[in-house]
């Protein structure tokens, strides 16, 4: 049977079952009860429905998934409210459907179930488990969902799909009430896959790594908790850059470039493109201005003042720095890999969801 990107109705003369093989002959050269129970179990198993109508055979073919077996990963952190928590195991209980009616097996990660009280509704794997035996991940939450699943499934290269449920969702780009339309064309191949660059950092002291994160969107150096200034020293390729009295310095990669670093005053940045951004958080100096560095690149930041200073990887903090201690920036070996409907545009995202020509 020929592919289709969703349920295509075939008519076509009544098949028979030959050695693993469907011959399409007429009906009236099927004879046995045993010829007609080969031809249910032959297309029951390809996922097609069929039935006899008028001495031929009409058939609903269904795409076999492009993808084996997939972990749903849910919006589960400790601060989302109770109806966002219900509309999240809502959306992975029609999602999950879909997916097995494309032929592929559906896992929750171990920490979705917990959180969404979906114990028993599907096997349950852990980060590794998943990233070891799963070829999909479908984020259902915010990008900051989409980013917890990048920083866990990223060494394994699972590509992920996100569904949005947060706000803006620059990442996280099928809306909520699209995917059951948008998710079975992707699931049998129709998608674009978008490859981003991530960060691995680093944190120093007295030379001895003692924290290392993947980031995704960006590496952040922060006054922390205390109500005045951080001094810090940066450094690209061991070239001295400058020193700065700020609030916080950020290093983002493109795909960060629409997220803290665009709050701050940074510049949009093509994914594709290879290069980070600099942006300083509230310099005291008003000839601080965000800096676009070549990628690969190695950012040295160091603290050199103030207290209670921390950094964040994404969503994951370190939070004790110590004067002397240095946050050291490099490119990873690891990507993470975004799925998107097909014809997905960096443009038109961008004009979708910043209100660009919104009467165009």
């Amino acid at each position: 049977m020929r592919a289709a990107g969703k349920d295509e109705r075939i008519l076509l003369p009544a098949p028979v079952f030959i050695t693993g093989i469907v011959i399409f002959t007429r009906v009236s050269r099927l004879h046995s009860v045993i010829q007609l129970a080969s031809i249910c179990t032959t297309f029951s198993a390809a996922g097609a429905v069929w039935h006899l109508d008028g001495g031929r055979c009409v058939v609903i073919c269904r795409m076999a998934s492009t993808f084996h077996r997939a972990v749903l990963v849910g919006r589960h952190t400790e601060a989302t409210d109770v109806e966002s928590l219900k509309t999240t195991r809502a959306v992975m209980r029609e999602v999950a459907p879909l997916v097995q009616q494309a032929g592929c097996e559906v896992v929750i990660g171990k920490r979705s179930a917990a959180m969404l009280g979906l114990h028993d509704e599907w096997e349950e794997y852990d980060n590794e488990a998943a990233g070891r035996a799963c070829d999909l991940a479908i984020v259902v939450g915010g990008d900051g969902t989409m980013l917890g699943a990048s920083q866990k499934l990223a060494r394994f290269g699972t590509p992920l799909i996100g569904i949005n449920q947060g706000r803006l969702g620059f990442i996280t780009d099928i809306a909520i009430d699209e995917y059951k339309k948008v998710l079975p064309p992707m699931l049998s191949g129709e998608y674009d896959e978008d490859v981003r660059s991530m960060m691995l950092g680093r944190v120093l002291r007295d030379g001895e790594c003692i924290y290392e994160s993947l980031a995704l969107n960006d590496v952040v150096v922060n006054r922390g908790s205390a109500a005045h200034l951080v001094e810090l020293r940066a450094e690209v390729n061991g070239r001295f850059v400058a020193n700065m009295r700020a609030d916080g310095l950020i290093i983002a990669t493109p795909t960060g470039s629409t997220a803290y670093a665009l709050s701050a005053g940074g510049p949009l940045v093509h994914p594709q493109s290879p290069v980070w951004v600099a942006v300083p958080l509230a310099s005291h100096s008003l000839s601080s201005r965000p800096i676009v560095m070549a990628d690969p690149a190695e950012v040295v930041i160091e603290i050199m003042g103030g207290h209670s200073a921390g950094a964040s990887f994404d969503m994951f903090s370190f939070s004790n720095l110590h004067i002397g201690d240095r946050i050291v920036i490099r490119r990873a070996d690891n990507v993470t890999k975004f799925l998107h409907p097909r014809g997905w545009s960096f443009f038109d995202m961008l004009r979708k969801k910043l209100y660009w020509n919104p009467r165009h």
